[in-house]
């Protein structure tokens, strides 16, 4: 049996890539100081994995709990790109990841 794409597929993978986006934002591209770096991760990587691991089981509900929770996302990205010039492209990708 062929599986077909849904919008729910997309939904995850644009979910997977927003924490794809936060682990190098936060942990390559621009890190914090030493003492805050896995504080940081912790607070931007794990409010996206519950929306993940519910998809596993039911693709309708995870992107449900993944979309509520990038509400957080499009704040920061928002006031990120607002704030902060050398982040701004990647506040503009958190923005339209949280969009799809």
């Amino acid at each position: 049996m062929k599986m077909r794409w849904t919008i729910l597929h997309t939904g995850i993978l644009a979910l997977a890539a927003l924490l794809v986006l936060q682990i190098l934002w936060h942990a390559w591209m621009f890190p914090p100081p030493a003492a805050q770096r896995w504080p940081t991760l912790a607070v931007c990587v794990l409010p996206l994995v519950p929306g993940l691991w519910i998809a596993g089981r039911n693709l309708r509900r995870g992107v449900l709990v993944g979309g509520i929770v990038s509400l957080f996302y499009f704040c920061h990205g928002v006031s990120a790109a607002w704030g902060d010039a050398p982040v701004r492209t990647l506040a503009c990708a958190e923005i339209a990841l949280t969009l799809i």
